[in-house]
């Protein structure tokens, strides 16, 4: 193990100091009682002259004991460290074994995070979920089951299933396995594959096979998290098949969430069917049981709305005394939300719950790239203007903008700006407590 490893064994809270102590303690205890053996020998049997040499005893006593207690304590670290490698190079594999401490770290650090519920689906719900793992491993990620193209469509129609794709990605974002294996689930298989597999994700077979031996997906999506040692847990808002529907600016209805980016006309509304299918429970629980909540990023319409849509999921949310932050993508997303600002974006989700205020902070990116994005891209960077209309809850801006990809999060700087909100919440309001106090007397 390298220098920095070892010292971080001395990290607060790991629980193993208090056992090296009193490790320590004992072999104390045993060389004192050796002591006192050696004493009653020494002073009751008469030794050879050899005997004087071999002890040392040309040496004055206190020298003595500081060299036998210097390679006492040497030939125990030796001992100790040789016992370590054996044991653990028994159990890890070799790749592995210099994880070990971010594993006990995980377990027991990470353990004691606050406990988050993040909502949304696509790349940016699976973006923060890889960042927000390294402060806490109290993560739920409620996912939307309203996918019905490429792989998870696929499935979805043939197998009759939830689609599998969104809850592929977080247990990719949150898993703690060899990344070959990580790498493994993600692997699609190309049009060259033949007929049948083609197009497919192995993570998503993967899911669906394992839906199919436990008999449901839920104990399958709890059985692949157990594989790929998943921190947190993947919940689908509902276990309901749902179809998304878009009512359009001039009035047409587009059904499934595939079709609405390709409609032509900007979206006015999204809507779920059946407009009755119900929230997973687990949801509900998880959501009244947080310290914080984040809404996105992820696609507005057909990503975070058809989750907050399912009956008793927005009720849940409103009624959280979590504190409460949405996070708008940074960049607008072609046929869904063209010339949006963050404003707008959240104007979209308070007029969906029929509710003035959703979320406590608005977090949005201040990084806004000079040049405009490239053409191709049909996107363009999403502003928050300060004087815009935010619904009482707060805006706040940081760089939250990955720099080789203009239109994605970067991970770790936006689980930094949100873990920031969090205890920055905190802090304020020890401080409105503090205060509250001297009003009353006034």
């Amino acid at each position: 193990m390298s220098r920095s490893n070892i010292t971080k064994w001395l990290y607060v809270g790991l629980q193993i100091k208090r056992w090296l102590l009193l490790l320590l303690f004992g072999f104390v205890v045993m060389a004192l009682g050796v002591a006192y053996l050696l004493r009653e020998v020494y002073l009751n049997y008469p030794f050879p002259a050899w005997a004087a040499t071999v002890t040392l005893q040309f040496i004055p006593r206190w020298l003595r004991g500081l060299l036998f207690i210097s390679t006492a304590s040497g030939i125990t670290m030796y001992a100790a460290w040789r016992l370590n490698r054996s044991i653990v190079s028994a159990v890890l594999p070799v790749e592995r074994q210099a994880q070990i401490f971010d594993q006990i770290y995980a377990q027991r650090m990470q353990g004691r995070g606050p406990k988050i519920v993040a909502i949304g689906g696509g790349t940016g719900l699976s973006t923060m979920l890889r960042g927000l793992k390294q402060y806490t491993s109290n993560l739920t990620a409620v996912v939307t089951v309203a996918d019905d193209g490429g792989s998870s469509g696929l499935l979805r129609r043939d197998m009759r299933v939830i689609p599998p794709g969104d809850i592929r990605n977080c247990i990719a974002a949150l898993a703690d396995a060899e990344p070959l294996v990580t790498k493994l689930f993600q692997y699609r298989f190309d049009k060259d594959a033949g007929e049948g597999i083609a197009g497919h994700s192995f993570g998503n077979l993967f899911i669906v096979a394992m839906s199919e031996v436990t008999g449901n997906m839920e104990v399958a999506i709890r059985e692949t998290s157990r594989v790929l040692a998943v921190r947190g847990q993947i919940l689908p808002s509902t276990l309901a098949d749902v179809t998304l529907s878009a009512v359009l600016e001039d009035g047409t209805t587009v059904r499934g969430e595939s079709n609405i980016p390709h409609a032509g006309s900007p979206v006015a509304s999204v809507f779920i069917e059946p407009a009755s299918a119900p929230v997973n429970p687990e949801v509900v629980r998880a959501l009244l049981d947080a310290d914080l909540i984040v809404i996105g990023p992820g696609s507005l319409y057909t990503s975070v709305l058809p989750n907050l849509l399912v009956r008793g999921l927005g009720e849940a949310l409103l009624a959280s005394r979590a504190h409460k932050v949405y996070i708008p993508n940074v960049a607008t997303q072609h046929g869904e939300t063209d010339g949006y600002t963050a404003a707008d974006h959240y104007a979209a989700i308070r007029r969906h719950l029929r509710s003035d205020r959703v979320v406590d902070v608005v977090l949005a990116n201040s990084n806004l790239p000079a040049e405009p994005l490239p053409d191709s891209w049909q996107s363009r960077p999403v502003p928050a203007p300060g004087d815009a209309d935010y619904g009482g809850a707060r805006l706040v801006l940081a760089d939250l903008v990955a720099p080789e990809h203009r239109y994605r999060h970067h991970p770790e700087q936006l689980a930094a700006a949100v873990m920031r909100q969090y205890y920055e919440r905190d802090l304020r309001v020890q401080a409105a407590s503090a205060v509250e106090p001297a009003s009353i007397r006034s």
